[in-house]
């Protein structure tokens, strides 16, 4: 099982939001089975998919003294990817959660606080050892600020390409336990996180094709 964790030291940057969307279209890809853990205090994650009508993806509440154990688990129940919402604050229990990450998804919006914000959430993942990825969120459309958000972040790290822009059907079909690949599945908002899925799967991808190639050199 392949465990994504979304983390950022702002709030509002839209974790949530992406965890919720991205489980549901890796499901709608064919990714799945998901499930979705929930370490925010705040509960927002969980209050989301208790009014949700849909079964999957799955919810499975734990605690941070139980994530490793109930991630290793949900593996052994056949579960493919866990989604991990995280609280917008850089502590001791976010470590904990992001040494468990296969992939970090470090959602920005492209504004001078967030970009600066951004620091001690790629040192966290840097000093756990765990790769990441930039998510552009909340963007303006022809913005130039977006393009020059996106070319300071390049310099942190990966960036992904599907941007999510700002836009009233992110928020409005959270409202139902629902996200927009379900509210407007033809929607320009549900092609944004089909393409940041194929994204974030890509990079799984492509990390296994790197430990094959060294494998083969070593060999």
């Amino acid at each position: 099982m392949k465990t994504i964790v979304l983390a950022s030291q702002k709030g509002g940057a839209g974790k949530t939001t992406l965890a919720a969307h991205l489980a549901v279209a890796a499901e709608k890809a064919g990714d799945g089975p998901c499930v979705l853990i929930d370490t925010d205090p705040q509960a927002s994650l969980a209050a989301w998919w208790n009014v949700r009508e849909e079964e999957l993806p799955s919810f499975a509440p734990a605690t941070l003294k139980e994530l490793p154990g109930k991630l290793e688990a949900l593996a052994k129940a056949g579960f493919v990817y866990a989604f991990i919402d995280t609280p917008p604050a850089i502590t001791e229990s976010i470590r904990t959660v992001v040494a468990q990450a296969d992939f970090v998804i470090i959602p920005t919006r492209p504004s001078p606080h967030d970009l600066r914000a951004v620091g001690r959430t790629v040192e966290l993942a840097a000093d756990v050892g765990r790769p990441f990825a930039f998510a552009v969120t909340q963007a303006k459309s022809n913005s130039r600020l977006t393009v020059q958000a996106m070319a300071a972040l390049s310099e942190h790290g990966v960036v992904a390409g599907a941007i999510v822009h700002d836009r009233v059907d992110y928020a409005a079909s959270m409202i139902d336990g629902r996200t927009v690949l379900e509210t407007g599945p033809r929607g320009r908002s549900a092609g944004e996180v089909i393409e940041l899925w194929a994204f974030v799967k890509s990079r799984f991808i492509d990390s296994k094709k790197a430990r094959n190639q060294k494998g083969t050199q070593n060999g």
